[in-house]
This record gives C-alpha cells, sequence and structure tokens, in this order.
C-alpha cells in the first residue's frame, strides 16, 4: 500500500468514525424534538379546554375548525416539501406552531373523555410506541416492504373514514377503523424508527443539512404518536 493508498484509507475510515458518533446525536435531536412538540400539543390542549369560550368556538364554529385542520396540513406540506429551502430554526418554528395548532383542535378530546380515560390511554400509547420504536431501532429486517403496504392500508383507511363520517354514519364501521389504524400506526412507528436511523446513518455529522433531517424525522415519529393516541382513545376512552 503507497502513501495515497493510506491516506484515502485514513479519510474513510475517519468518516465511518464521523457517522457512527453522529448517528446517536442526531437520534437523540428526533426524540427531543418529538417529545417536546407532544409536550405542546398537551399543554395547548388542556389550555384550551380550560377556556370555555375559545373551546366552544372551535367545536361549533366550522370555519374555525376546518380553517385550524388545513392550516395543520398546510404546516405539514411547507415542512416536509420546503425543508431544503428553509432555515433550520424556520423549521423548527413552523414546527412548535403546527403543535399549537394541533393542541388547539384537540382539545375537543376533553370534551368526549374524562381526564383519567385520557391518561390512562396516553400511557398505553406511550408504551406502545416504545416498544415499536425499539423493535424498528433494533430489528436487522428491512421493513420498507412492510412501510409500503401499511402507507397503501392508511390511504384506504382514510377514505374509508371519510366515507363513514359523510355517508355511512355506522358507529361499529368506526370502531372496526379505529382498530385497523392501530396496527397501522403500530407498524409505521416501527417502519418510520427504521427509515430515519438509516438516513441518518448517511448524515455523517451534525451539520444544520442533517439536523433537519432530524426535525423531520420527529415530525414523522410525532404523527405516528399523535394517531395511534387517538385511534387508542376511540377504543378504550370512556366518559366520566
Amino acid at each position: 500500500m503507497n502513501y495515497n493508498d493510506y491516506e484515502i484509507n485514513l479519510s474513510q475510515r475517519e468518516r465511518e468514525l464521523e457517522a457512527s458518533a453522529a448517528m446517536p446525536v442526531l437520534m437523540r435531536k428526533v426524540y427531543v424534538w418529538m417529545t417536546l412538540a407532544l409536550a405542546i400539543t398537551g399543554f395547548t390542549a388542556y389550555a384550551v379546554a380550560d377556556i370555555p369560550n375559545l373551546q366552544e368556538a372551535i367545536l361549533l364554529n366550522n370555519w374555525i375548525y376546518w380553517g385550524l385542520i388545513i392550516a395543520e396540513f398546510g404546516l405539514v406540506m411547507a415542512i416536509t416539501a420546503g425543508i431544503n429551502r428553509l432555515s433550520l430554526t424556520a423549521a423548527t418554528l413552523l414546527f412548535v406552531l403546527y403543535s399549537v395548532i394541533n393542541g388547539a383542535t384537540l382539545s375537543v378530546i376533553f370534551v368526549a373523555y374524562s381526564i383519567g380515560s385520557i391518561g390512562t390511554v396516553f400511557m398505553i400509547t406511550a408504551g406502545t410506541f416504545a416498544v415499536m420504536a425499539f423493535i424498528g431501532y433494533t430489528t436487522k429486517a428491512d421493513l420498507s416492504k412492510m412501510g409500503k403496504i401499511l402507507l397503501m392500508a392508511l390511504i384506504g383507511m382514510i377514505i374509508a373514514t371519510l366515507v363513514n363520517v359523510f355517508f355511512v354514519k355506522n358507529g361499529m364501521f368506526d370502531l372496526v377503523l379505529s382498530y385497523i389504524g392501530v396496527l397501522i400506526f403500530v407498524g409505521l412507528t416501527a417502519y418510520d424508527t427504521q427509515k430515519i436511523k438509516l438516513m441518518l446513518m448517511q448524515a455523517g455529522d451534525t451539520s444544520e443539512g442533517s439536523q433537519k433531517v432530524a426535525l423531520i424525522g420527529a415530525l414523522s415519529l410525532y404523527l405516528d404518536f399523535i394517531n395511534l393516541f387517538l385511534y387508542l382513545l376511540r377504543i378504550f376512552g370512556r366518559r366520566d
């Protein structure tokens, strides 16, 4: 081996070491951002529920309610589609704003379910999410095929849900869809965790670009957690 070959191999090993050191740091950022977003959403939901006039406005005014839903969808699209153009600070602020708006819309669960029931389901969700995230992080199996199937199933379930809400209006069918939703987001939690891990392994450093990848990962897992929570709440949630 000549000197140039030695330098190339040394440089490659250094890059591998940097990548191996960066991935755990970035993965921690994913979970920190996700946890903070969940905390902001929970605090906002409880605060809005504690202001009767504000909660009534969201519940009874379709313009406000659907305006919030559209704003949520727009923010998710803005973050995911525009992440390369946005600065890390701007993307983080949009994520925070999304968490606040989502908390405002989720305040309605305090009308439909008891606080004790919500707390119990949250703990069930946290435990289920943690197990599936651990499986996704540690498994050697390739979950990409499963992920594609789950995404197609999710599209089908969304269509079926809309048909049930506006046309069928069948409570039993809604319960069945809730069980299907739980299965889909349990699987997506493992799939997204593995996908995020693989993306961060390729990052190689903790630059702003790599942190933006971690932020998108946090948004994906946040959405998995929220949806899993809502579907479990439909199944196990109770009124006082």
